[in-house]
């Protein structure tokens, strides 16, 4: 019995999610990347920020357009992003370099415990611990990584990650632990 899904399928419902995301970000003109100013984000949960970069109020991180990749969904203790290998991405044995894999799940787990704070907390990360199980090239046309959080408290959160293509192959998978704190920074 077959369990591997429908790559043809799959791939044409992450471009069409995509397409979907990439349109509502540009309802207010061209995509923006860039940082968001913290008076803009003070008063805001995780999800709300989410939101308003979705919605094209708040800019895109600029990492995203340098590493081709985008968040495609995010919701309470979930992230979802896709990235497009790319030849910009390879190391000098023809591959995707492991930081390109470590970026796109860095954004998948530390945004999916972003996803979970309130207003007036913010996050970085303190550890990320990935494994890279198979080679990856542009041969492979879209990838996934989906972080879920473990558990998100007060000062520490913990969340696992994986990066799977259209036919369900794992190409890595990762750990990551944040900090926790108040945003902004309580002055002493």
């Amino acid at each position: 019995m077959n369990n591997k899904p429908d790559a043809t399928a799959v791939l044409a419902q992450w471009n069409a999610d995509e397409a979907a995301v990439r349109e509502r970000i540009e309802r207010r003109g061209p995509a923006r990347y860039g940082v968001a100013n913290p008076a803009d984000v003070v008063g805001l949960s995780g999800r709300e920020i989410f939101e308003a970069m979705f919605d094209g109020a708040l800019p895109m991180p600029p990492i995203s357009e340098t590493l081709g990749f985008i968040a495609i969904e995010v919701a309470e203790g979930r992230a979802v992003f896709q990235g497009r290998p790319a030849l910009p991405h390879y190391n000098p044995l023809g591959s995707v370099h492991g930081g390109w894999f470590a970026a796109l799940l860095d954004s998948a787990v530390a945004c999916a415990i972003h996803s979970t704070l309130p207003a007036g907390r913010s996050y970085t990360t303190l550890e990320l611990k990935t494994n890279m199980v198979r080679a990856l090239t542009r041969d492979v046309p879209c990838v996934r990584a989906e972080g879920k959080v473990i558990q998100a408290g007060r000062q520490v959160g913990i969340a696992e990650g994986r990066i799977v293509g259209p036919d369900g192959t794992l190409y890595a998978h990762a750990t990551t632990t944040c900090l926790i704190f108040d945003f902004p920074p309580r002055k002493s």
